[in-house]
């Protein structure tokens, strides 16, 4: 055989080509420009002026043209009125034209990207003007009575736009949710503030000016769902606290590296040193991350130093004012006014710093046996999802309250309470938001895991997302018959089991003899040894969760003794006055390695839902595969995409896809399993803390297989 390389020809006139990676760029620039007309227009203007007037190459101050455009105090005193129009069209330095170029194409076009082209341009527009307008309105008095600071900007003239991307990026602050529009406010505010005080130059000025106007411009005509600019919860209350300290933080490495006579007076402080300056950081640091995870001593210790800094400031203000006292200027002065406004966002959210250094999260003081008896109490009282009786399996934390219990597993920093809260169906609702104030009571990540889609109703209406992360798989029992061609496959396996002479055993497991109870630990123990991970937990239960009073167990025996495959079923209850098993929900499901055990999973399973239509159960539930779901990859939400890979990683170790496919040999139908979150920026902490769930044993080595690729298993060869 040859081993020349055979290629196709792509000359044939039928066959049309590949785009060029130009042709292709220019297509996406090309919708770009027609979905957002105000930023292709900016942006294409600047491009001009930089290479026409050589900005982009060339420092402007130094063109003979640059009085005639520059805006400033000195233009509008001489008339040039029209600088405050032209100006906004070059750059001081051509990193500065370049800068803006960058900073047109991400704030303008997040803005009309949200705001629309028309609303975008009048708050540029205007953004713009009023900076400018009211930056000399401040400057003009300023010097009038002599303040050295807007005397020296008095004769400043400036070029650029980026006081009109301030004004966009802060009025589309007012479109968008919470928590992110709080946290965009956050960093805006930080960033004029800290520019604003620290360095104080005339752009800091008109910054500071347009942020404030069109924060409120925003707020009045632009907000959709939500007003106000407070925290809305304790959780938001502490990144807020946080993110203070990270400002003050900010300035000690601003004023040592960049001092600048600021408003306030000159920030270099001759008498800080390096070490001294990273010292101070560290320590904002350090208070900044007790202060996020809502700890009572991080709240009182930043509350004194904060009172007690913005006291001292204000007592050397007025030795400065009435005796000529000289201090450190803005180092004094403008830290102690960001200490003061930190001491202000600590007392109004006071409330949200209660964890205590040592703390016990249970949810309940009864011990734990008796915690547990209750918890299985309130479910066959109230009834439960079909992965309700999961929550009595440990370790596993419960918070009581509203007449039910909601449980839940606790990992780096975050609440997963797992399945529907157990409790009466008109006190779900209320159950839901005191564990929801329970777990930001304690600075913990709340989020509900494997909940139904009416569970998952409730909290979007209460502003939460809901991702669809599973779905349960349920055979209806009255009218079950194993009949017809779709069923074909399921009669072959029980067919065979039966030619074979296999027996169906069902029953508590506990009350098996002990040599059928040793073989059914030697197939979960030989399962386990076949994966680099150990055996799952969290809803995935194992031979010890099994072996309880309430759970069923079917096994499949040969002729000689020997357990081919085992299965295990957990109660769902009905509640209410009817009481008693609804359903059944299977949990373990393990084969023996061998062809005898081939088909045993279907057979076991067929068996038992006859078995139960018999004594008058609704269902059964095949469950959900944890981190799989039906459809193709492009129909995963971009949300989706963590779990979705965590599913990925884990399918070689234990065919959580197979595992979904295999089940729907059995026609069930379909209801979705959600995971409820607070929002988006809680997902890579909850995706950190739900594998840690499942594998809370695995070792560093273990967890690095899971980047290793694998082959899946499947249920049956």
């Amino acid at each position: 055989m040859s081993t020349d390389q055979i290629t196709e020809s792509t000359d044939d006139p039928g066959v049309p080509a590949e785009p060029s990676p130009f042709a292709t760029a220019a297509g996406a620039v090309s919708r770009a420009a027609r979905r957002l007309p105000v930023t292709a227009i900016v942006l294409a203007a600047l491009l001009v002026t930089g290479v026409v007037f050589e900005t982009l190459w060339r420092a402007a101050p130094v063109a003979p043209w640059f009085e005639g455009v520059a805006y400033g105090v000195p233009a509008l005193e001489g008339g040039r009125w029209w600088t405050v129009f032209v100006g906004p069209w070059f750059g001081m330095t051509p990193l500065q034209h370049a800068s803006l170029l960058v900073l047109v194409a991400a704030g303008f076009g997040v803005g009309e990207w949200r705001l629309g082209s028309a609303r975008t341009a009048l708050v540029a527009i205007g953004g713009q003007l009023i900076g400018v307008l009211g930056a000399v309105a401040v400057l003009v008095p300023g010097n009038a009575v002599g303040w050295e600071w807007a005397a020296e900007l008095s004769v400043v003239l400036d070029v650029g736009c980026s006081t009109a991307v301030i004004a966009v990026l802060a009025a589309t602050t007012a479109t968008l949710v919470s928590p992110w529009r709080l946290r965009a406010r956050a960093l805006l505010y930080g960033y004029v503030i800290v520019s604003f005080l620290f360095l104080g130059r005339l752009a800091d000025l008109t910054h500071l000016i347009a942020f404030a106007v069109f924060l409120f411009v925003g707020e009045r005509f632009f907000s959709l769902t939500e007003r106000g600019l407070r925290p809305r919860t304790r959780r938001e209350t502490r990144l807020v606290v946080s993110a203070g300290m990270w400002f003050i933080a900010a300035v000690h490495v601003v004023v040592y590296f960049v001092p600048a006579d600021g408003p306030l007076g000159p920030t270099e402080a001759d008498d800080v040193s390096l070490a001294g300056m990273l010292v101070s950081v560290l320590v904002a640091a350090v208070t900044a991350e007790l202060l996020r995870r809502g700890f009572r001593a991080a709240w009182m210790v930043a509350l004194a130093y904060a009172v007690l800094t913005a006291v001292a400031t204000l007592v050397v203000t007025v030795l400065v004012v009435a005796a000529d006292f000289e201090s450190l200027g803005a180092v004094t002065a403008g830290t102690g006014l960001l200490w003061a406004g930190e001491a202000v966002l600590l007392v109004t959210g006071r409330g949200a710093f209660g964890v205590r250094i040592r703390r016990r999260v249970t949810g309940s003081s009864v011990h734990s046996e008796d915690v547990v008896d209750r918890v299985r109490a309130l479910i066959r009282q109230h009834g439960g999802s079909t992965m309700s009786w999961m929550i009595t399996w440990q370790p596993m934390n419960y918070f009581f309250g509203a007449g039910g219990v909601v449980g839940y597993r606790l990992h780096v920093g975050t609440a997963i309470a797992l399945a529907d809260p157990v409790a009466a169906p008109e006190d779900r609702r209320g159950l839901l938001t005191e564990f929801v104030e329970f777990a930001e009571s304690q600075a913990a990540v709340p989020c509900l895991f494997s909940v139904s889609a009416e569970t998952a109703e409730t909290m979007r209406d209460r502003g939460w997302r809901a991702l669809q992360i599973a779905e349960d798989t349920i055979m209806d029992l009255p009218d079950l018959a194993f009949g017809g061609k779709k069923w074909q496959k399921i009669r072959s396996a029980m067919n065979k089991a039966q030619k074979n002479g296999t027996s169906f055993v069902s029953g508590l497991l506990r009350e098996q003899p002990s040599a059928i109870l040793g073989q059914v630990r030697e197939i979960s123990e030989q399962w386990v040894g076949d994966k680099e991970l150990p055996e799952m937990g969290f809803t995935l239960g194992t031979v010890e969760e099994a072996l309880d009073d309430d759970v069923r167990i079917a096994l499949a025996v040969d002729t000689d003794g020997v357990v081919q495959a085992a299965l295990s079923w957990l109660p769902v209850y009905r509640g209410g006055t009817e009481g008693g098993v609804r359903g059944w929900t299977l949990d373990v499901m393990r084969k023996r390695n061998g062809p005898g055990a081939n088909n045993m999973i279907e057979f076991l399973i067929a068996r038992s839902a006859l078995e139960f239509k018999d004594e008058g159960a609704d269902f059964v539930s095949l469950s959900g595969a944890p981190l799989a779901r039906s459809g193709d990859d492009d129909e995963v939400a971009t949300l989706d995409r963590g779990l979705d890979l965590l599913g990925q990683a884990l399918e070689p170790y234990y065919g959580f896809r197979s595992l979904h496919q295999f089940k729907a040999k059995f026609n069930p139908r379909i209801e979705p399993v959600f995971l409820c979150f607070r929002d988006e920026a809680d997902l890579p902490r909850i995706g950190v803390a739900i594998g840690r769930a499942y594998l809370p044993g695995a070792t560093t080595r273990q967890l690095a297989a899971l980047a290793r690729s694998g082959k899946s298993e499947t249920i049956d060869a």
